[in-house]
C-alpha cells in the first residue's frame, strides 16, 4: 500500500481508503472485508449517521478484533438532522457509542451543498462545539463532505479553519460541483483533499461503452485502474475512498494501490478521448449513493437510472434486462417508474441535482412503451407472479 501524508496532523493515509456506505448486508462479509482491507494496508474508514447500519458493523467489528488504534475513522455529522444546539451532543455521543470508541479521527461536516448550509450551523453555534470537542481530544480533524456549486465551495473554504474536505471528483466528474478548481483552492489552503465517487458508482469500472473501453489498452489495467490511477496521478489527492463490496473489487483495488506510477503523457491523451464517447451515452450523473431511498412507492430509483444509462453504452438488450430484474416489471406488484407519484421525496434528497420525476418518465417510456406492456402482462400470466 501506498501512503500520502495527512499534514495537518502528519497521519500517514493509505491512498485508498475504504468506503462504508455500501457494506454487505451480511455481517460477516462485511467483518471479512474490513479485516482484508487491514491486512491490505488500507488505514483510512470512512462512514456516516445516516449510513443505514454502517458506524455499528465498524465499530463492532473494530472492537472484536481491537483494530481500532491501527485505523483512522472518518465520520460526519447529519446537518439535515441539526435543528438546535442541542443536536451536536445527541447525534455525536450516539455516533461514539456506535462506533464503540471515545474519540473520531476525521469528523466530517455531511453533505454540504450550499455556503447557507455552513451559514446556519454557525449560527447554531457549531464552531464553538467543535473548539470543545478538538479540546477534549474527542475530535482531531474538523473538515467537509461537498456537494455543491464551486462558488459555493470557495467561500466555505474562507469561513473556518478546516483541515480537510472530501470532494466528488474523478476523470469524467473533472470539472463537476467543487471540481479540479476547487480540489487545487483547498490544497493552497494546506487541506488535505479525499475523493469520493471515483469511480462515478461503478460507471468508469465496469459501465463503459465498448467503444471507450477498448481505448484503455494498457495490457495489466483495467478500466477501473485507469480511473484510480488517474486520481492517484495527482498529488493534490490524499486519499481515494472506494466503497468495495466483495474482497474481489478490495483486492483488485488493493493491488492497484499498490501498483501505481505515475502514467506517461501518452497514457494521459487517453483520457479526454474516453470521456467524449462516455458522455455520449451516460445520461444521468447517478452514482447509487441511494439518498433518494426509500421511495414511498418502493421505486428502485438508482436501479432504473443504471439500466437507463446502460441501455446507451452498452445495449438495449442489457439495459432492460437489468430493468426487468431490479423493478420486478414481470411479477404482480412492479415497482416500476410508472408508479411515481410525483412526490419529490428523491430530489429533495439528491447530491447531484438530478430531476428525478422527469428522469423516471423518460425511463419508463423507454422501458415500458405500450407495445411492450402486452408482452409483460403476458409474462406475468404465464409465470404466475
Amino acid at each position: 500500500m501506498q501512503y500520502r501524508e495527512d499534514k495537518a496532523s502528519g497521519n500517514q493515509l493509505s491512498a485508498l481508503g475504504m468506503g462504508c456506505m455500501r457494506f454487505p448486508m451480511n455481517k460477516k462479509e462485511s467483518e471479512a472485508l474490513v479485516l482484508a482491507a487491514i491486512e491490505g494496508g488500507v488505514n483510512f474508514f470512512d462512514t456516516a449517521y445516516i449510513y443505514p447500519g454502517s458506524e455499528v458493523t465498524l465499530g463492532e467489528i473494530l472492537a472484536k478484533h481491537n483494530k481500532r488504534k491501527d485505523v483512522y475513522i472518518a465520520t460526519k455529522l447529519p446537518i439535515v438532522k441539526c435543528k438546535s444546539p442541542a443536536d451536536f451532543d445527541r447525534l455525536f455521543e450516539e455516533q461514539l457509542k456506535r462506533l464503540k470508541t471515545d474519540y473520531v479521527d476525521y469528523y466530517f461536516m455531511h453533505a454540504v451543498s450550499s455556503y447557507s448550509q455552513w451559514k446556519a450551523l454557525q449560527e447554531m453555534g457549531i464552531e464553538n462545539w467543535l473548539a470543545k470537542k478538538k479540546a477534549s481530544g474527542q475530535i482531531r480533524q474538523v473538515g467537509f463532505s461537498y456537494h455543491g456549486t464551486c462558488d459555493d465551495f470557495l467561500e466555505i473554504l474562507d469561513s473556518y479553519p478546516w483541515t480537510f474536505c472530501m470532494i466528488q471528483y474523478n476523470y469524467y466528474d473533472e470539472n463537476y460541483q467543487a471540481g479540479k478548481k476547487g480540489l487545487m483552492a483547498a490544497v493552497a489552503k494546506g487541506m488535505s483533499v479525499f475523493i469520493m465517487e471515483p469511480l462515478l458508482g461503478g460507471g468508469l469500472a465496469t459501465g463503459l461503452p465498448k467503444q471507450a473501453a477498448e481505448m484503455l489498452t494498457q495490457p495489466d489495467m483495467t478500466p477501473a485502474d485507469w480511473a484510480l490511477w488517474w486520481l492517484w496521478n495527482q498529488p493534490e489527492v490524499t486519499v481515494v475512498v472506494s466503497g468495495m463490496r466483495s474482497i474481489e473489487i478490495l483486492n483488485a483495488n488493493i493491488k492497484s494501490a499498490d501498483a501505481f506510477r505515475p502514467l506517461t503523457q501518452e497514457e494521459l491523451a487517453v483520457y479526454p478521448n474516453v470521456v467524449e464517447i462516455f458522455r455520449k451515452t451516460y445520461k444521468y450523473n447517478c452514482t447509487g449513493c441511494n439518498y433518494c431511498l426509500p421511495c414511498p412507492k418502493g421505486i428502485n430509483i438508482p436501479a432504473c437510472l443504471t439500466a437507463y444509462n446502460t441501455s446507451f453504452g452498452q445495449g438495449y438488450v442489457k439495459g432492460i434486462t437489468l430493468y426487468a430484474t431490479t423493478t420486478a416489471v414481470i411479477t404482480k406488484k412492479p415497482n416500476t417508474p410508472r408508479n411515481c407519484n410525483n412526490c419529490g421525496h428523491c430530489e429533495r434528497h439528491c447530491p447531484q441535482g438530478i430531476p428525478i420525476r422527469a428522469a423516471l418518465k423518460k425511463v419508463a417510456r423507454r422501458f415500458e412503451p405500450l407495445p411492450l406492456r402486452p408482452a409483460y402482462a403476458l409474462i406475468r400470466k404465464i409465470i404466475g407472479g
